[in-house]
């Protein structure tokens, strides 16, 4: 625990170091939030998002590429020091198929919302930039999480669901479409979640938290290094993301971030207690799904708009007050997570 804790504070200060470099940098691409007409799934204009954030337009937004770049430098320097030292290295799995699972994961996914960044915040969705649409990032979405779940199965043998009071049930080759769909499920999740200043962000720290404890309790080393590194900087980048936000995420780090926090939680075999753990995730895309499947079967909204963040900023709460209590949420959420995977 020494290591991993040293290791999150090292990763701390260095993002920390960067930060603002960083921030200085996205303002000289340009890659800033624009004053835009928002759409929700089905095309329609979200009015009252508009109204809510026209004042974030020109704040910089792509933070999780730095924080990516800032894990997998990190982690290629520092993991083989620790090999080499002679740190014991306590393994789940074969560390070099569980590392190539999870930085794909990591980069792959972060690639494909930086497609997404640069062609909102740059205009190119006017200009037809490569063509792909909302259905076509979709289905490359789950064209990646497919290939992830395929290396779980054939290459660590992950073909198992562990579910509190019931034990481990074997899924076999099924386990490949439900690991994919987690995947997919918690990166558009987070990504719908990243919608306040410090919400995604600090939703995602508390899960991490949670699962670092159980990735330490199941003696995974090159999943606990990780998670350090990743915690870290997090953490310094939070600094700056919550309100008033100096920095976003941007879709970069949202599909990279969410789809990741999938994969963690079938790695170390906890898929029922990541969905609580990561509960207010659940919540807020089921809350946009719900309101998607209504529209389009009976043309008219059951909320008066989604996500469940929004819809309470409609209701008339600050945008601190519902990250706060998101916060305070999801910390019960993650003891009450934490208490299903070890009982």
């Amino acid at each position: 625990m020494a290591l991993y804790l040293g290791l999150l504070i090292f990763s701390f200060l260095i993002t920390s170091i960067l930060v603002v470099p960083f921030i200085n940098f996205l303002y000289k691409l340009r890659f800033l939030r624009r004053q835009q007409v928002t759409k929700d799934f089905l095309g329609t204009r979200t009015k009252i998002f508009d109204r809510f954030h026209k004042h974030k337009v020109g704040i910089p937004v792509g933070g999780g590429w730095l924080l990516i770049t800032v894990v997998c430098l990190l982690y290629a320097l520092i993991f083989p020091l620790i090999t080499f030292a002679g740190v014991f290295i306590s393994k789940a799995y074969p560390v070099r198929e569980e590392l190539n699972i999870l930085f794909f994961t990591f980069i792959s996914f972060g690639l494909l919302g930086l497609y997404d960044d640069i062609k909102k915040f740059f205009g190119f969705q006017k200009s037809g930039f490569f063509g792909l649409r909302l259905r076509h990032k979709f289905l490359i979405q789950w064209v990646l999480a497919l290939t992830v779940g395929v290396l779980l199965y054939r290459n660590l043998g992950v073909d198992f669901i562990n579910i509190p009071f019931l034990g481990v049930i074997k899924l076999g080759v099924w386990c490949i479409p439900l690991a994919a769909f987690i995947i997919v499920a918690f990166a558009n999740a987070l990504n719908i979640t990243d919608g306040l200043d410090g919400l995604a962000s600090g939703l995602l720290m508390i899960c991490l938290f949670a699962l670092w404890i159980l990735s330490s309790r199941a003696l995974d080393t090159p999943l606990s290094v990780f998670l350090s590194l990743w915690i870290g900087a997090l953490l310094a980048f939070l600094y700056f993301n919550v309100y008033p936000a100096r920095i976003f995420l941007g879709d970069v780090g949202a599909l990279a971030f969410g789809a990741t926090l999938g994969v963690v939680g079938l790695l170390i075999g906890k898929t029922m207690a990541l969905v609580v753990i990561g509960g207010l995730f659940v919540i807020e895309a089921g809350s946009s799904l719900i309101q998607m499947i209504w529209k389009k079967l009976f043309k008219r909204k059951i909320f008066t708009v989604s996500p469940f963040h929004l819809w309470l900023q409609n209701k008339g709460w600050e945008e601190p007050k519902i990250v706060f209590r998101a916060w305070l949420a999801g910390i019960v959420l993650a003891i009450f997570g934490l208490w299903l995977a070890v009982i």
